[in-house]
């Protein structure tokens, strides 16, 4: 298992190590011992599956209180991932990073508490699945506008498919400040 460190301190890309033959592969997706020995020990209480066509985006997406930690990977397809810092006080605040994930390069992405997270479809179809670290909380549920001109993020679909409540996302400056994750250093 290969660990990659990304611009954002405390997201990181996890390669696994792939066995394959002409009948097939195998890797670990998730090894807590290997994990732990870089420093990450999530605690995992919630696993979900996506499917999505191409041209979609989903984010960006937080939770707060209950912020959710996310290891997301891609089965079958291509996504563009994008992790950003939203945490109030967080000398990376604003910033952002990405990274390609697919079901050809098996990477998984640590997407750690108090980022917002989202993807967008670059194959015809993609199955996402992440881990998460907290429960699905409707009441915690968070999201801002994936074209925010506060973070810039360079997506690689200009006319996305959005979910209705994508598209009626607040702006980073519309967010009451005790909806938005708290740094702790």
């Amino acid at each position: 298992m290969k660990i990659i460190e990304t611009d954002l301190p405390g997201c990181l890309l996890i390669e696994p190590q792939v066995f394959g033959d002409d009948r097939g592969f195998f890797y670990e997706s998730f090894n807590r011992d290997k994990l732990a020995a870089h420093g990450l020990t999530p605690d995992f209480v919630q696993g979900n599956v996506s499917s999505s066509v191409r041209g979609v985006l989903r984010g960006l997406h937080y939770q707060w209180p209950k912020p959710q930690g996310k290891y997301v990977s891609v089965l079958d397809g291509e996504v563009w991932d994008v992790a950003v810092d939203i945490r109030r006080g967080s000398p990376t605040f604003g910033k952002w990073t990405a990274a390609v994930l697919s079901g050809e390069n098996k990477r998984h992405f640590w997407i750690p508490e108090g980022f917002a997270h989202g993807f967008a479809v670059l194959s015809e179809r993609a199955t996402f699945t992440y881990l998460c670290t907290e429960t699905y909380d409707r009441d915690a549920d968070g999201s801002i506008r994936w074209n925010d001109a506060r973070f810039a993020i360079d997506w690689p679909v200009s006319a996305p498919l959005l979910s209705d409540k994508d598209m009626k996302a607040p702006f980073l400056e519309e967010i009451a400040e005790e909806r938005l994750p708290v740094y702790i250093p």
